[in-house]
This record gives C-alpha cells, sequence and structure tokens, in this order.
C-alpha cells in the first residue's frame, strides 16, 4: 500500500504535505530481503494508474519481480479495484505513532488464483486420477469473480471436477469488523458465533449467481467443522435444490493441537478403542458427528464426505501428529468412515497450515518438501496402508472371541479381482500392551494362497517419528516404496480354516487371500 505521513513528527490533521512512500508488512520484509542482495518478489493486484505504479517503481528500484503482480484496468474512480491507503503520524516524546488504514476495495482484495494455478492444480489432478472439489471464496468474497473462477475450470475442465463449495468453514467466520480472538482459538463450539442464518442468505446469493452463469455447476456444502446442526439445515434449505449433490463436514476429532496437555495424553486419545471408556477417546468424536447428520443425509438421499480431516487442528500436536501413532489412527480412522459409508475424506496437509490468523510448521502432515523431494511422515503410511487394502466391496467382520478386551480394528474387503483383504490393526500401546494372535476363518475351496504385509515402527513404539516401514521398506523421497509381502501357509484341507496372524502390539498388518 502507499504510505503517506506528514513531514518529521508533524500531525495529519495540521499538514498541507504529506510524504509519499511504500509499505504493508509482507512487501517490507521482500524489500529488505532484496536490500540485502537476496532474490524476491511479490504477488499482488494493483489497478493500472500512477497511484499504483509507485508501489511498482518502490519495488523495481531495489530489484524486486514484479512480473507476478495482476494490473487490472482503473475504473476511474476505485469502487473495487483501488490502492490501500496507510496514513502515518510518527510520534515524538510521549506522543505515540498513529496508523490508519484506508484499504477497503483494494485490487488485492478481489484477487482469485491466476489462470496458470489452476492450470497446475487440474494438471496434478489428472495424474494422481482424483476429482477436485473446488472452494470458492464467500467472506469478503464477489460472486462476479466466483462467477469467472467457475467459467475457467467448467470450460476446461469439468471432467476433473466433482463439485463446488462456497466458503470454508463458515461457521468460524468473525462476527466483529477486527477479529479479537486469539489465533489458536478460532474453531470449536466456544469461538464459533458466526450465525447459520446469515451464511444461508449469502450462500444462496452466491449459488443463484452462479448459476444463472453455468447452470451445469454442482455444490456442496456446509463444509463446517464438527457440526451436525448446519449439516441438517444446509440439507433442509438446499439439499433438494440449487445444484447440491453432496454433504460436506470436516473433523479433528482432537481438538486444538496446543492445547494437548502432554504428548502421552493425546496419543492414548487417539489410539482409545470405541469400548475404552475414555470419555475424549477419538472414536467418541466420530460417533457424535456420524449421529448427529448422516441418518438425515441418507434418508435425503445425498452422499457425505469428510471433506476436511486430520487428528489435532492448528497443525497438529507436537511427537503426537507426528508420531507413528498417527498412521495407526490414521489407518483405523479410514475404515471407520468407509464402514460408516462415507463417500470419502482428505487428509489436510502441507508444509504450512493455518493456525488461526498465521501459518505454521504442520505436525500432522502426511509428507513435507525437502530440498531433494519429499520426507514420508508416518501418517503417509498408514494412508499407503489403506490403499493396499481397501480396493472392493467392504464385507462385514465379526470378532468371536475378544476375552482380553484387546485394542484391535479388523476390516475387510473383496475385490473385483475376488482377492479376499484383511486389514488388522493393534492399538495396543504403552507398558501394559499386547501382542496379539489372530485367528482369521476363511473358506479353503475358495482360497489358495495367502500372504502378509506389515505397517511397523521401530520398537513398536507408538512415539516414533522416523524409522516406519511398510513390508520392511521405507518409502522414499521419491514415492518409490519396495516393500514385500510375506507368503503364509494355507491348511490343505477343503473345508472352513483359521489363518492365524501374528500382530506385535502397536502395529497393523493387511492380509490377502488369493483366489484358485
Amino acid at each position: 500500500m502507499v504510505r503517506l505521513a506528514p513531514p518529521g513528527h508533524g500531525r495529519i490533521e495540521f499538514s498541507k504535505t504529506l510524504e509519499v512512500d511504500v509499505g504493508g508488512g509482507e512487501f517490507n520484509v521482500a524489500y529488505a530481503c532484496a536490500r540485502l542482495g537476496l532474490r524476491g518478489g511479490f504477488i499482488s493486484k494493483l489497478p493500472d494508474n500512477p497511484v499504483a505504479r509507485i508501489i511498482l517503481n518502490h519495488a523495481r528500484a531495489v530489484g524486486l519481480d514484479v512480473s507476478n503482480v495482476l494490473m487490472e484496468k482503473f475504473d476511474g474512480v476505485g469502487r473495487k479495484g483501488r490502492v490501500g491507503l496507510n496514513f502515518t503520524e510518527v510520534g515524538t516524546g510521549v506522543r505515540a505513532s498513529v496508523t490508519m488504514y484506508d484499504r477497503g476495495h483494494s485490487a488485492a482484495m478481489h484477487m482469485k488464483p491466476a489462470d496458470a494455478d489452476l492450470d497446475s492444480l487440474f494438471e496434478f489432478a489428472k495424474a494422481a486420477d482424483v476429482k477436485v472439489i473446488y472452494c470458492l471464496r464467500l467472506h469478503n468474497g464477489d460472486p462476479q469473480v466466483d462467477i469467472q473462477t467457475v467459467k475457467y475450470i467448467m470450460a476446461r475442465y469439468a471432467d476433473e471436477m466433482d463439485c463446488f463449495s462456497i466458503g470454508q468453514e463458515p461457521s468460524a467466520y468473525p462476527v466483529e469488523q477486527k477479529d479479537t480472538r486469539p489465533n489458536s482459538e478460532r474453531m470449536g463450539g466456544a469461538a464459533e458465533k458466526y450465525q447459520y442464518s446469515t451464511y444461508a442468505v449469502e450462500w444462496k446469493k452466491f449459488a443463484d449467481a452462479i448459476i444463472a452463469a453455468v447452470p451445469g455447476v454442482k455444490f456442496c456444502g456446509p463444509s463446517v467443522h464438527n457440526n451436525g446442526e448446519w449439516a441438517l439445515k444446509f440439507m433442509k434449505d438446499f439439499g433438494h435444490s440449487n445444484n447440491v449433490v453432496l454433504i460436506t463436514e470436516h473433523l479433528y476429532p482432537g481438538g486444538a493441537g496446543g492445547k494437548v496437555a502432554t504428548p502421552e495424553i493425546g496419543r492414548d486419545r487417539m489410539l482409545a478403542g470405541e469400548n475404552s471408556g475414555m470419555t475424549n477417546g477419538f472414536p467418541r468424536a466420530y460417533q457424535k458427528l456420524y449421529e448427529s447428520f448422516v441418518p438425515m443425509t441418507v434418508s435425503n438421499g445425498l452422499p457425505y464426505r469428510l471433506e476436511e480431516v486430520n487428528n489435532y487442528f492448528n497443525g497438529g500436536a507436537t511427537n503426537v501428529s507426528n508420531a507413528f501413532a498417527s498412521a495407526l489412527w490414521g489407518l483405523d480412522f479410514m475404515w471407520w468412515w468407509a464402514e460408516h459409508g462415507a463417500a470419502g475424506l482428505n487428509f489436510h496437509t502441507g508444509d504450512k497450515v493455518a493456525a488461526g490468523g498465521t501459518l505454521q510448521a504442520s505436525k500432522y502432515t502426511a509428507y513435507f518438501t525437502t530440498t531433494n523431494g519429499y520426507l514420508i511422515r508416518p501418517l503417509g503410511y498408514g494412508i499407503k496402508a489403506f490403499d493396499l487394502g481397501s480396493h472392493g466391496q467392504i464385507l462385514p467382520v465379526k470378532i468371536l472371541s475378544n476375552a482380553d478386551n484387546a485394542n484391535l480394528g479388523a476390516y475387510a474387503v473383496l475385490g473385483d479381482d475376488k482377492n479376499l483383504c484383511v486389514t488388522l490393526i493393534n492399538k495396543e500401546h504403552g507398558a501394559n500392551a499386547k501382542d496379539l494372535s489372530v485367528a482369521i476363518g476363511v473358506p479353503i475351496p475358495d482360497y489358495a494362497d495367502a500372504r502378509i504385509i506389515y505397517l511397523k515402527a521401530p520398537q513398536n513404539d507408538v512415539a516414533a517419528t522416523s524409522g516406519v516401514t511398510l513390508g520392511g521398506a521405507e518409502i522414499k523421497n521419491d514415492a518409490g516404496w519396495d516393500g514385500k509381502w510375506e507368503k503364509m501357509p494355507v491348511p490343505a484341507e477343503k473345508k472352513a480354516f483359521p489363518i492365524t496372524v501374528q500382530l506385535p502390539a502397536a502395529s497393523a498388518c493387511v492380509v490377502q487371500f488369493l483366489p484358485r
């Protein structure tokens, strides 16, 4: 923005002259780095007028790259594309400095992703063979900007699109002009005061405008965190209209990562069994959210998806979200929701993630970038294990005997190729953890061979943050993986038989039965 200040320590109200400079926190950092000889640039949007060129000239003077600054035609009055202004009085003695902003309706406020950014996103989606749910801006947004984004995407990438959401976690939007909530406390029931009724009016205004411009567009919502009440209201208002095809929720079952008392407690909550009696164990949160909106979703004939998930929000909890416990949790979490009919879920990830109004290094990410590729975190191994054993039709699994009430998860699928995969997760951990011997009953006439692959950490330690293996191998920084399946003995008798799996504490396995 452009900074205007009286000479010296003058007062604005008495000054006939204002000195012109350029400011803004991010710009100042880039400018200072360039002064130190570092390469730098800045990304913004400016109106094509002389005031904006003050900023460009200031940046070019120290060698900042301005090639990513978007210029738009100035409308002559600055209704929505203007340069923000900063009026500053430099204090002296007991009189403090004063800063006043006049930056509403700035051009940068109406920025949307550049075409090249959208192209990169959908190139990745094609390569990964995934569909995209694209979130359009609602808070402080502009329907016309969203319309242009939807038009661009649908004209080029309709086949890669699932649907659009309008607004990201709207229940957590600020209700004051200046958000006074602490950065670490902007999610959760006590901190979320934005009313659904306000959201619904705004959502419909945006949706109606977009549908009028792109009739075939599809929407999902409400994309709020752990709030089934909003989902019910959204279904009532829009579930059979406005091109809504999917109900979406977010879930971080552990709450705020910064409020975890100790890593041990954080891991215990994460790995709690459904019958553990732990009132703040993660399964309680799954069940509560499920019961709050899924039955109504099913009765309305709509699918649902957990569009954003991880274990603890605000980037996770240290030595919890980045520990091996997260691999076992993630594997079990995916299976729980698959068994409960979810259309899918999406783990939130990234080197840095939003924690309130700041970006923080992520503890819960499945992987993060390095100079020579990617470092796969434990959660990434849980996702890979799920991929190995989850393709097909989910079959009911019944645990016939568990006298010691072991903390065991068991799931199965029958693939189109008739391979039967059984996933076992031993969440026993700590000083009293038990290794398990699990007998799986399978009819012999249908299956000739069996093989197994293990998910393990060094010393079966749920606190381990490195050394995790799947099939005896780590996932490489180029995403390569050389894990091996181990052949299992299969009885020769042609009858139903139990095949026994030895499953150490704090480990998981996938057993695959191959048809004759």
